[in-house]
């Protein structure tokens, strides 16, 4: 009977170990599925959130537009857009980030897929270890980098307030102009930009890297390769600049076209006719055409841009009639000055006839159009009044080159 007891005892242990691994399974399998539950139940939680707070945003009227110095980046309704789609990402983050815990979490719960789950939490943990302790090692590189940025910032404030100073002539400079110091700026701006790339270019991470080397070189190589008429032209705007033929609101004369200046940036040159034509030169064209200045006749320092017209007329009348007549149109032309006086010319003593020219001053540079209209209409009145016609053979009224098809005026009269 002792045997019979000692062979039950085995089978009993056997029986009571089995079911304490089945009940312990079965506890283990229980906490899996409430794990996985629960999981389940926070992501659906974590959607509804995020779908509700995507809802309030793209219909909310609270998002006003990005606007930076009166310059509209991004309106509302595009930043509401834009938000929406962060929120998405963060929202697939956030369940990629619970599927990663819970995946391992529930299989360290079984002996059998216990490593595995090791493996996947280093799958997890090691590049995040990786990445915290080189932001530990890159702490002193980015203190640098931010003292660097800092006075770099500090450095364009002052050269800003030099400029603004410069500009508004509260601050003199023998040989500098004011209108040079905005462009002298963005000259000094753009080379420290350049010094501050270089100087924390070593301190940035993976900039010993090969691949980091590589894209440099290919980004240099392509700014090389696709700028070079870009930087002549930006090349040619600084010597514009420098050389001052203009500025904004002159009145000049370029390649056959005439018209006021309404922009000057370091890439082109651009003019308005009188005809409310708009011209665009790129600088390097420019920098290469003749131009013609008519608004620095205009100053107060100068007597003002000559007018000028030539008449031809047969000898048989004396040029003191003719030259008297021209005077006389000349004084009664709007906007032409009686200081200093008009004087005729007698440019040619041709076969049939003289040529006469009549010149008289004015500063009103932006009326040109209308003050040579009513010279001519003054001219034509002042023979009729004398009697003499301008409709004979070989009498005409040439107009100066500036108006001869290459301005606002009409062209050439054809011989009479």
């Amino acid at each position: 009977m002792e045997d019979g007891i000692q062979n039950i005892e085995p089978v009993l242990e056997q029986t009571v170990t089995r079911d304490a691994a089945l009940l312990g399974f079965g506890q283990k399998f229980g906490m899996a599925i409430g794990i996985a539950a629960g999981q389940i139940l926070l992501i659906w939680v974590v959607w509804f959130l995020f779908k509700k707070l995507s809802k309030k945003i793209a219909s909310g009227d609270k998002i006003k537009p990005l606007i930076i110095k009166k310059i509209h980046i991004l309106t509302a309704r595009h930043i509401s857009a834009l938000i929406v789609f962060l929120l998405r990402i963060i929202k697939i983050v956030i369940t990629i980030i619970q599927l990663f815990i819970t995946i391992p979490l529930i299989f360290s719960l079984f002996p059998a897929t216990e490593e595995l789950a090791s493996t996947i939490f280093g799958y997890i943990l090691t590049p995040l270890k990786n990445i915290g302790m080189g932001l530990v090692r890159y702490i002193p590189n980015l203190f640098t980098v931010i003292i660097i940025l800092l006075m770099t910032k500090y450095i364009l404030r002052a050269l800003q307030f030099f400029a603004r100073q410069l500009s508004r002539e509260k601050i003199k400079i023998p040989g500098f102009y004011p209108e040079w110091a905005q462009p002298t700026f963005n000259i000094l701006r753009v080379l420290l930009y350049a010094f501050t790339i270089a100087a924390i270019f070593p301190y940035l991470p993976g900039s010993n890297s090969r691949i980091f080397q590589g894209i440099s070189v290919f980004l240099g190589v392509i700014f090389s390769l696709g700028s070079s008429s870009a930087i002549g032209n930006l090349v040619a705007g600084m010597v514009i600049t420098y050389m001052r033929p203009f500025k904004i609101g002159d009145f000049i004369r370029i390649q056959n076209s005439t018209g006021f200046v309404v922009e000057k940036t370091l890439m082109v040159l651009r003019i308005k006719t009188t005809k409310n034509e708009y011209i665009t030169f790129p600088n390097m064209q420019a920098l290469s055409a003749s131009i013609s200045n008519y608004n620095t006749s205009s100053d107060e320092d100068e007597e003002g841009l000559i007018l000028n017209a030539i008449i031809t007329y047969n000898y048989a009348t004396p040029w003191r009639l003719i030259h008297k007549i021209l005077i006389k149109a000349a004084l009664k032309t709007s906007h032409v000055l009686k200081t200093p006086k008009p004087f005729v010319l007698q440019t040619a003593l041709d076969d049939f006839y003289a040529r006469y020219q009549i010149n008289c001053y004015t500063k009103e540079i932006k009326v040109l159009n209308a003050i040579y209209s009513e010279l001519f209409q003054n001219i034509q009145d002042g023979f009729a009044a004398a009697g003499l016609d301008l409709t004979a053979p070989h009498f005409r009224i040439n107009l100066p080159p500036e108006s001869r098809g290459e301005g606002p005026w009409e062209k050439t009269k054809p011989d009479m």
